[in-house]
């Protein structure tokens, strides 16, 4: 099996989440990591991306041997799913495109769904249904959490559900609506939803869809669509704009934190420096990464659909635009899927990296700055999965999903 270097920035297509899973067994194989002996092909180099500032502090400058670590299969079954987060305690959340939301403790699925809105849930489209989950930082003291579907009409619904007595078992009765978006298309929803280093919720909105963004959504800023959002849900009702936010004074959405993004289909925070990165799917050749240091203020342009990846698409002029720390070509995917940053005390080795993949091939990245501050990746596994989504534990543990119904864990080799 062979294995290929990378140098990222923006790009990819759009074939996120395709089909009905099949039921995948708990016993499933795990993951083969590609062999350290063989030797890596050099892909060619686009601009490679220097940061300003180095590798942060307990992050590893050279990705480290995936002979050492695998993906265990940790439980199966699942139908669809596409998100996995954790509420801050021993238990891990699927999430279900169809509309449930299940509990994994101990190796084990609760007989019971955690949240069953399948009701309200639009799935009939590829791209539709229960797309994000996110759990309140204070979720232990106040029992919110939030998720990001799409409703009756095809249309984005950001809303807030409310634990009552039973911490296994939420009432959808619960629900308040904070946000709705309408979507002119059936594609390029988003979906992802994070908490921030600063307490505020980020939500991943599409361009709104077809092809080429025909309403050119991801320039506008008098709309939410291609963006990334940032809201305040501790004041305000819904919410509040935070008074950091590019627009916050006028000029366009309050809501806009960046923009110029095709569909970000899974975006994450570095829990130990809080930076961001965002995998957002490309239109017919570049798949690509898009990264935001902790320390820069809102507003970034990523590029689409001027740009796909560091490549001319509908051209014209743009101001501004930020490169993709990574991309690349179709050759090797199809549709990215963001990741994690590795922060799992069990893989010391892998501090720092970055790790990523695409929906079709199934290969697995991993993304890492150098000694000189370059963004390097390679390409370390050959799943043969269906990847849908990353996740991370309480403890850090790094999980990913198969959209076919299991979901892996990464393990050091023992």
């Amino acid at each position: 099996m062979k294995s290929w270097w990378l140098v990222f920035v923006p790009g990819l297509l759009s074939c996120n989440l395709v089909g009905q899973a099949a039921e995948i067994p708990n016993s499933a194989t795990a993951i083969v990591p590609m062999s350290a002996t063989e030797t890596a092909v050099p892909s060619p180099m686009p601009a490679v991306v220097e940061m300003a500032t180095a590798a942060p502090p307990f992050s590893v400058t050279t990705l480290p041997d995936p002979a050492g670590v695998v993906w265990a299969a940790v439980v199966g079954g699942f139908r669809r799913p596409v998100d996995i987060q954790h509420a801050g305690d021993g238990r891990l959340f699927v999430v279900e495109q169809r509309g449930l939301i299940w509990i994994v403790q101990s190796g084990a699925v609760r007989p019971d769904p955690f949240l069953d809105i399948s009701d309200r849930v639009n799935d009939g489209a590829n791209e539709q249904g229960l797309l994000g989950l996110a759990f309140h930082p204070d979720y232990g003291a106040n029992g919110r959490f939030f998720v990001n579907y799409t409703d009756a009409r095809g249309d984005t619904v950001i809303a807030r559900y409310q634990m009552g007595d039973d911490p296994n078992r939420v009432d959808p009765n619960s629900e308040v609506v904070l946000l709705q978006i309408d979507q002119p298309y059936a594609n390029h929803n988003g979906g992802g939803m994070a908490f921030g280093p600063d307490g505020y919720l980020y939500v991943a909105a599409g361009d709104g869809g077809s092809a080429g963004d025909p309403q050119g959504n991801g320039q506008r800023v008098d709309t939410l669509l291609g963006k990334i959002l940032r809201l305040d849900v501790d004041r305000g009702e819904p919410y509040a704009i935070p008074a950091g936010n590019p627009f916050a004074a006028g000029g366009g959405r309050g809501e806009i934190w960046a923009y110029g993004l095709r569909n970000p289909w899974r975006f994450s925070f570095d829990r130990l420096t809080g930076d961001l990165y965002i995998g957002d799917v490309g239109q017919n050749t570049w798949e690509e990464i898009d990264f935001q240091p902790a320390v820069q203020p809102g507003g970034v342009n990523y590029g689409w659909n001027v740009r796909e990846g560091l490549h001319p698409y509908a051209g014209g002029e743009a101001a501004g635009l930020t490169d993709p720390i990574a991309e690349y070509s179709h050759s090797l995917g199809c549709s990215v899927t963001g990741g994690v940053v590795v922060r799992s005390p069990s893989l010391p080795a892998w501090q720092g990296v970055y790790l990523f993949g695409d929906y079709c091939s199934g290969s697995i990245w991993g993304l890492v700055r150098d000694v000189a501050s370059m963004w390097q990746s390679a390409a370390l596994f050959e799943s043969g999965l269906t990847i849908s989504a990353f996740g991370q534990d309480r403890d850090g543990e790094v999980y990913l999903a198969d959209h076919n119904g299991a979901v892996y864990r990464l393990e050091p080799v023992r």
